[in-house]
């Protein structure tokens, strides 16, 4: 029975406040009574029965994100999905399963965006006892906005499944995780397969930064239990022909960087030469940051030190991957007639690049009008929203309290300027802010515990035919820092969909059936493993 929950606590302390009892576990070399075709095809039956009809439904719905729909509460957009995706997990009548709405508020009555917690007792013998080890399965059902450039048959909210690709918003990220995750369980238990409690939170401010989710880690701390295993679904692959273990994140700094110069547009002939332009300063101003010419971040206190094993799998993937590590994106027609060159050719270099390296994109801009409306008209003010990448052994709040300052003082001509970084998830505690913080830190795997290595390798070959490949990923999920910090012995499974031309966040996203369906069955398997080990 679903219940609307009504919890009524505030984020107060430190995510490092949730550590956790180790869990010592020893996986056999064989699951007794484990069908991995049968579990295949149970699978397979659940994505083309359920999973795929259920988020075409999904798909049409424009679950912004709040960065994206400051209204999203009157909207009601994001209340739909979870409702819809609430529903749809309560239907799969999986025995003992106890699920709840969750929806608390920030401390001026404004609502946080809700949570779904469902937990799912274990079927292996004191497996629910105080201290037995719990499996978490994370998603979220926030959605990234439109963007342009869409094929003209395709739309973000229009879904269209063609050749085992289902086009959409938010489709693979990261819309199928819930469904991936209880189709996952379900498998497991038809085959009357022994296993750990498991418990499922799924957000829904994911693509915002998670700001609303430390409040709730807080509230649910004394029901989440003894994590001894993290499945993320969030994550993404390097190609569709194995499992993906992703081993580290980069953390991330958004926010808009203004530089105002006049209050009202005039004639460019009589104040150009007086009037500093305002994008000339924001150009000075990036430049604090960048070195244009090779994209490298200026401030030393960006980077990081890559440790030697990342150094060695980024080897390994790319001799796996090869140039498809950059030849997989939509290059355009270069200077010659060939295509846009990469920043490196070389694919380790380039996975190197994207994973531990830190860069600066800018994602959008105001102040300029279009360009059939531009007039002869210095304009006011030119402002940039800005997408700071981290390597993952640097602190994101950190590196925005030092990018605020960098771009802000001493500003050229004494011009107005100011950097708003978004808010992201944990407290603020330089006390210049309170109740928020800016920045998300990223995240670098623990040492992977031999029972989950056997298990990753015995689940991809059973259901890639491959060994399971070790990647690390250029994106961000602000809850894995988060839950390190909280369950320092816990293992991490982080994987996804996100492959070669799914493109999250840009046109013609799709999610790959195909590659869904082995990974929620190698997903089963693990957990099926966790459960059989002593």
């Amino acid at each position: 029975m679903r219940r609307q929950g009504t919890m009524a606590a505030a984020y107060t302390g430190s995510a490092s406040s949730y550590a956790p009892r180790a869990a010592a576990m020893n996986a056999p070399e064989r699951l007794p009574g484990l069908d991995t075709a049968a579990l295949g095809r149970s699978v397979d039956e659940a994505w083309d029965r359920r999973i795929v009809p259920e988020l075409g439904d999904y798909i049409r719905i424009p679950a912004k994100s709040p960065l994206f729909d400051p209204d999203w509460a009157a909207h009601g957009h994001i209340d739909t999905v979870v409702r819809r995706a609430a529903a749809w997990v309560e239907s799969r009548k999986l025995a003992g399963l106890k699920l709840e709405v969750i929806r608390l508020a920030h401390a001026d009555g404004t609502p946080r965006t809700p949570v779904i917690f469902f937990d799912l007792p274990a079927t292996k013998p004191g497996g629910n006892d105080p201290g037995a080890p719990t499996v978490l399965l994370y998603g979220h059902l926030d959605k990234q906005p439109e963007f342009s450039g869409w094929r003209n048959d395709l739309g973000p909210w229009t879904p269209k499944y063609q050749d085992g690709l289902l086009y959409g918003r938010g489709g693979a990220d990261d819309g199928y995780a819930v469904y991936a995750a209880v189709s996952a369980l379900e498998a497991l238990d038809a085959q009357g397969l022994t296993r750990p409690r498991c418990v499922g939170l799924i957000e829904s401010c994911e693509e915002s930064g998670s700001g609303d989710l430390p409040a709730y880690l807080d509230a649910l701390r004394p029901r989440l239990g003894e994590v001894a295993l993290v499945v993320c679904l969030d994550s993404g692959a390097g190609n569709y022909d194995q499992l993906w273990l992703t081993t580290s994140l980069r953390g991330n700094v958004t926010g808009t960087l203004k530089v105002e110069v006049l209050t009202e547009g005039v004639h460019s002939g009589d104040s150009s030469g007086v009037v500093p332009s305002s994008f000339r300063i924001l150009r000075q101003l990036l430049d604090r940051l960048e070195d244009s010419a090779t994209g490298r971040l200026l401030p030393e206190s960006l980077h990081c030190t890559i440790p030697t094993d990342r150094v060695e799998q980024a080897r390994a993937a790319a001799r796996i991957l090869g140039d498809e590590v950059w030849r997989r994106f939509p290059w355009a027609c270069g200077a010659d007639g060939g295509f846009t060159l990469p920043m490196s050719t070389d694919p380790t270099e380039a996975l190197l690049n994207r994973t531990w390296r830190p860069t600066l994109s800018v994602t959008g801009a105001a102040g300029l009008p279009a360009v059939g409306d531009a007039g002869n008209v210095l304009r006011p003010c030119t402002a940039f929203k800005l997408s700071l990448r981290l390597p993952p052994l640097v602190d994101g709040h950190e590196a925005a309290v030092k990018l605020k300052a960098l771009l802000e003082d001493n500003a050229p001509y004494n011009a107005r300027v100011i950097f708003q970084p978004d808010g992201r998830a944990g407290p603020h505690d330089d006390g210049t802010l309170p109740g928020a913080r800016w920045g998300a830190t990223g995240w670098n795997a623990p040492a992977i515990a031999p029972w989950l290595e056997d298990a990753l390798q015995a689940a991809s070959q059973a259901h890639y035919g491959a060994p399971c490949g070790s990647i690390g990923q250029g994106g961000t999920i602000p809850l894995m820092s988060l839950l390190q910090q909280g369950f320092p012995k816990a293992q991490m499974m982080v994987c996804g969909v996100l492959g070669p031309k799914s493109n999250a966040h840009g046109p013609n996203e799709f999610l790959h059936v195909p590659y869904g369906k082995k990974l929620t069955a190698s997903v089963a398997q693990v957990i099926a493993a966790m459960g059989a080990g002593d």
